[in-house]
């Protein structure tokens, strides 16, 4: 069995471990100086004026629905085609999700689909960067003040991307961003919410710490230095200062680590271009993708499985992304029901992740280009 190469792997250096071991010997593990700085650098990064940091890539999705204002008997649109998070979170808080296909080239919402998925009780048009490539924030943010609603990413794969020069971060009302090992950087496990609204960022601020406050001009009233006040009923999603001293470090390799994931990705692009049986990636004219994946498509979906395991069998750890949301048992229990958005089912049915990730030397990327090449001579 040749060494196996996984989809996605952390990279964590001396740096990141000295940075979480001088938080350990400080005097704060959490609710300390090492959030704000964390803040201030993602905020640096994404190109938004505020971020608000919390515990992971789910909570920085429920504290954006709550604090744009979505609640019981609003609807969100979103994609089917990415983690069930994207539309938990809007039922976490009594809202209900509908779903609009996908863009057969890119994955990602089509916006010519999104405007007929519009009803009374539509809030907001929530967006996925799949894979790390930017959605059209232009046309969906057209479609959004046409029918006054609110534009928001899922923008967990795509921090470091950029789309006509703009990052990941500036494109929609507000965005959040995963910190998972596999993403852009991590802290473990960890998310935001980036925004250039001062009061959504306010909101999403208390919803991580119980709704509490203990801003002066947010209080009803000021019992003394030790008063605090909750206004929300929010959730304990606050990320602790090894977490933030661990991501404000890996931060300071965003570009670094980006810019590997797109020399790998021009890699693949050109030495896998001629292989029978399968389609590249295709990036929107203008979008500079972070390649938080690389998704390629068997032309024929009844040869996947075996393409798949074929794969597996020579040490690669691909994976598949996504299994439509709606197609979950869950899912299916509260009504949805498949043919939903074919087209992200074509895309789910036909669909393999191969390895990027920084870490991937040179020579670990040629031996993963040979062994697709053997594989689809074995399966295609």
């Amino acid at each position: 069995m040749p060494d196996r190469i996984p989809y996605g792997r952390q990279s964590i250096d001396e740096e990141d471990i000295a940075a979480v071991s001088d938080v350990l010997r400080s005097d704060f593990l959490t609710t300390g100086p090492a959030i704000p700085a964390f803040e201030r650098a993602i905020a640096t990064a994404s190109g938004a004026p505020h971020a608000v940091a919390v515990n992971s890539g789910t909570a920085a999705l429920h504290a954006m629905y709550f604090a744009a204002g979505i609640g019981p008997g609003d609807e969100i649109i979103t994609s089917p085609l990415t983690f069930a998070a994207t539309a938990n979170a809007a039922l976490y808080l009594g809202a209900s999700v509908r779903f609009s296909d996908v863009d057969a080239l890119t994955g990602n919402l089509d916006p010519a689909l999104v405007e007929y998925q519009i009803r009374d009780r539509t809030k907001a048009i929530v967006a996925i960067d799949y894979a790390g490539q930017p959605a059209d924030y232009d046309a969906l943010g057209a479609i959004a003040e046409r029918h006054g609603l609110v534009l928001l990413a899922d923008a967990a794969h795509s921090l470091g991307a950029t789309d006509r020069g703009r990052p990941a971060g500036t494109l929609a009302d507000a965005s959040a961003f995963s910190f998972h090992p596999v993403k852009p950087i991590t802290t473990g496990e960890g998310g935001a919410v980036v925004t250039a609204d001062a009061e959504l960022a306010s909101r999403a601020r208390r919803f991580r710490t119980h709704g509490i406050t203990r801003e002066l001009d947010e209080m009803e009233r000021n019992d003394g230095p030790w008063f605090y006040e909750q206004h929300d009923l929010g959730f304990n999603y606050r990320l602790t200062d090894l977490q933030a001293a661990l991501g404000t470090s890996q931060l300071r390799h965003l570009d670094r680590f980006v810019n590997r994931r797109r020399e790998i990705a021009a890699a693949y692009d050109s030495q896998l271009a001629d292989v029978a049986g399968l389609e590249l990636p295709t990036v929107r004219h203008g979008a500079d993708p972070g390649w938080h994946l690389y998704v390629v498509m068997v032309r024929d979906e009844k040869k996947r499985r075996r393409f798949f395991e074929r794969l597996q069998e020579l040490g690669l750890g691909v994976q598949v992304h996504y299994i439509p949301v709606y197609a979950h048992p869950y899912y299916r229990r509260i009504g949805f029901e498949p043919g939903t958005c074919p087209i992200a089912e074509d895309r789910y049915a036909r669909s393999i992740s191969l390895p990027i990730f920084p870490r991937l030397s040179d020579f670990e990327l040629a031996d993963v280009i040979e062994r697709v090449r053997t594989a689809a001579t074995d399966s295609l």
